[in-house]
């Protein structure tokens, strides 16, 4: 007995992209029953004389169910089995022309091959190979009583109907590795994205953890010498102090550790200090020397280390995809200092136009934007904004506030 408990739902082909691909089943299943009906009812009735009302009624039961195939093809198939069968058997009661096909007429064949074809596309090879063996088992027993002299074609059927099997079998498969194929992609495509977000959450951390570093140091060095730098000194302001300085370099031993987390096998640590907005003019002239004209206009704004480095690695990054995807395009570079009613903020802003020459190729097919995400979550964390993006000339523009120390009202 074939099962039908774990039969798939759904019609054949709804999963396609394209909508005329989803219609095709429904169309073909509509256009055989429209064609096989009349045309059964008539070959049995006129051509073999069978009686009108059994014609009719084998003739709805198999051709009716190939609408069902669409989402049901294994219901469909017994229906239309046993009406092939009981046809068979059913001929066997009358005296027709012993020059027609026997046990299955050609009507039959047809809607059984489509049958077949729907079968391949839902079922498994399991499935498959039951229904195969159970076509062929009617076949050679239907064989067995054919009335002499006719002209039985018992191995017509099980030949066509396994053709059948197989292709339809077959475009199922290829068509499964396509879909898991392309899960796999997207799937990989986020975990790449994921990967990157978090290489560069871990970098930012590492170049923070400097930047923090040396504050925590300056009062670790602060809080220890006071007493030689302080005269007289009461008790308790000294006993303040040395807890200050202890608790300082307890801080700064959680930070070792908390990078010695961060830090990978491959990554060593940086000796230099980090940059800052004074490193953005090194920067521009480094990035004219490599092709790229770049105009910068300096700000000598009084800002921290860690928005400051922020500044730096921004410019740096948009500078880099300028010489990756526009090279020699020209490009402006500003950083400037906006003050509002209760804050202020240091904007970057790198345009740049389109290249003199258009590149043959991209430098880079398929890049994972490191950069971009970089900027966005170095202004995240900042709290601050990144606008980016193309403009119409063809060139490109990264803009970006980052907040400052609030400034006092009065």
């Amino acid at each position: 007995m074939i099962s039908v408990q774990e039969e798939p739902t759904g019609a054949l082909l709804a999963g396609a992209s394209r909508r005329w691909v989803r219609l095709l089943p429904w169309a073909v299943a509509f256009i055989l029953f429209a064609a096989l009906l009349p045309t059964t009812i008539h070959v049995l009735s006129v051509d073999y004389g069978l009686n009108g009302g059994v014609a009719s009624a084998l003739a709805v039961a198999q051709t009716a169910p190939l609408l069902l195939a669409v989402v049901r093809p294994l219901r469909a198939w017994y229906v239309i089995f046993t009406a092939d069968v009981a046809g068979a058997l059913a001929l066997l009661t009358i005296d027709f022309d012993a020059q027609r096909l026997w046990p299955f007429p050609p009507m039959e064949i047809v809607g059984y091959i489509g049958l077949c074809l729907a079968l391949g596309l839902r079922e498994p090879r399991r499935t498959l190979l039951l229904v195969w063996l159970a076509t062929a088992g009617a076949s050679v027993g239907l064989g067995f009583v054919a009335p002499t002299g006719t002209g039985a074609r018992d191995a017509l059927l099980t030949v066509l109907s396994g053709v059948a099997l197989v292709l339809g079998g077959a475009l199922r498969e290829r068509y499964e590795a396509q879909r898991r194929l392309a899960e796999q992609e997207t799937i990989s495509e986020a975990e790449r994205g994921r990967r990157t977000l978090l290489e560069e959450r871990a970098r930012i951390a590492r170049e923070l953890h400097d930047v923090v570093a040396h504050h925590m140091s300056v009062i670790t060095v602060q809080a220890d010498t006071a007493a030689y730098r302080l005269d007289r000194l009461p008790p308790d302001v000294q006993e303040e102090f040395t807890s200050i300085a202890a608790t300082a370099r307890e801080s700064l031993g959680e930070m070792r550790r908390l990078l010695g987390v961060l830090r990978n096998e491959e990554s060593h640590g940086e000796l230099a200090p980090q940059p800052g907005l004074t490193r953005i003019g090194q920067l521009a002239e480094a990035t004219t020397r490599a092709g790229v004209p770049v105009e910068y206009s300096p700000c000598d704004a009084d800002v921290s280390e860690a928005v400051g480095l922020s500044a730096y690695r921004i410019v740096q990054e948009a500078l880099a995809n300028v010489v990756r995807h526009a090279p020699g395009a020209p490009t402006q570079v500003s950083v400037s200092e906006s003050v509002s009613e209760d804050s202020s903020w240091l904007t970057v802003l790198v345009v740049n136009g389109p290249p003199p020459v258009p590149p043959a190729a991209p430098l880079e097919e398929g890049g994972t934007g490191h950069g971009l995400v970089g900027m966005r979550e170095r202004v995240r964390l900042a709290g601050g904004t990144l606008d980016s993006g193309p403009l119409p000339d063809g060139g490109f523009r990264v803009a970006a506030q980052l907040p400052l120390t609030e400034r006092d009202s009065t």
